[in-house]
């Protein structure tokens, strides 16, 4: 059936949000940038590059998982339709499709991404084998923007990969959850991917490895505000820090100048001092425990279905209250 596309960003909006964003978070205290502008084609490379690395767990966790209880949770959902959160590839969803029951085919597939290019990419890679398969994308926020996901063509399986949610504070995150709740009805399941609690060493590790991939990957941020701003900060100039908050249960990803820095972002007439020690806060990433996402999923109208672990990641199948 092809793929189409409901645009609901474009250049113009995503540089207005970096305007808004960069100078609310580098007048604020502390200083702070959203991480959603790691991902310009540097910045995804790069992640790319941390999923193989030996310490990021992460990808390789959940991917296994999945591909370990696919059929069962294709089996347990039978959904007509998959809605991806955040979508990038379409590898997950891919192991997902080839595990729908026989005769119980996905009929509809609804990547949501900011980025087109990824939407695009995802309806070419599936059509040739799922030639009956309607990929209906929509470019957009997934924070912003669940409301235009289209009525259902049947059961429906919301998907949210990558231990994503994890990058939102309680407040948003709660939010999101509340919206996904009103896209399910009875018999719509909700499967979200989630990375645990573990030792301080292991989680520090995934997140500060040896080669130095993160890092880079972290001061790439400010390329991003370089080019987007006009600005000029010099990223080699601010180390990487990566730590784990255990009463926050999240880490915390920053970059810190080891001396005073001073960056002027003419597009926007602002100038940004980084005093040695201060930082951009650039990532949380909270890690949770069975117990604080049965709440989480709760608090939103959402309950506990199954949940598959292997002690380091997990993935929660949710089905909305009654």
């Amino acid at each position: 059936m092809g793929w189409r596309a409901e645009v609901l960003v474009d250049e113009a909006t995503l540089a207005q949000g970096l305007i808004r964003d960069a100078c609310d978070g580098l007048r604020g205290r502390p200083k702070r940038l959203p991480p959603k502008y790691f991902y310009d084609a540097r910045g995804s490379a790069l992640f790319e590059r941390i999923t193989l690395l030996p310490e990021y767990y992460l990808t390789r966790a959940e991917r296994a998982l999945l591909a370990a209880h696919a059929r069962e949770i294709m089996a347990d959902s039978t959904p007509q339709e998959l809605v991806e959160l955040g979508a990038g590839s379409a590898a997950k969803v891919r192991t997902l499709l080839r595990a729908a029951p026989v005769g119980a085919s996905v009929l509809r597939y609804v990547p949501l991404d900011i980025d087109a290019g990824t939407i695009a990419a995802a309806g070419r890679e599936l059509e040739p084998d799922y030639p009956d398969l309607d990929v209906y994308g929509i470019v957009g926020d997934f924070q912003q923007h669940l409301g235009h996901v289209p009525g259902s063509v049947g059961r429906r399986l919301v998907v949210f990969f990558g231990s994503t949610i994890g990058n939102l504070d309680p407040g948003p995150r709660r939010q999101l959850l509340d919206g996904v709740r009103g896209l399910l009805s009875a018999e719509d399941r909700f499967l979200i991917g989630l990375d645990l609690v573990k030792e301080r060493r292991v989680l520090e590790a995934a997140y500060d490895d040896r080669a130095c991939v993160t890092a880079a990957f972290n001061r790439n941020i400010l390329r991003v505000v370089n080019r987007g701003l006009g600005g000029d900060f010099v990223p080699e100039s601010f180390r990487h820090h990566a730590r784990y908050n255990a009463e926050a249960s999240r880490i915390e990803m920053h970059l810190v100048p080891a001396r005073r820095q001073i960056a002027y972002l003419r597009d926007v007439d602002l100038t940004v001092e980084v005093a040695a020690g201060e930082s951009i806060w650039t990532e949380s990433s909270y890690k949770f425990t069975r117990e604080s996402v049965e709440a989480m999923l709760t608090a939103s109208g959402l309950g506990l279905d199954r949940w598959y672990s292997d002690g380091q990641f997990a993935l929660a199948l949710a089905a909305p209250h009654a």
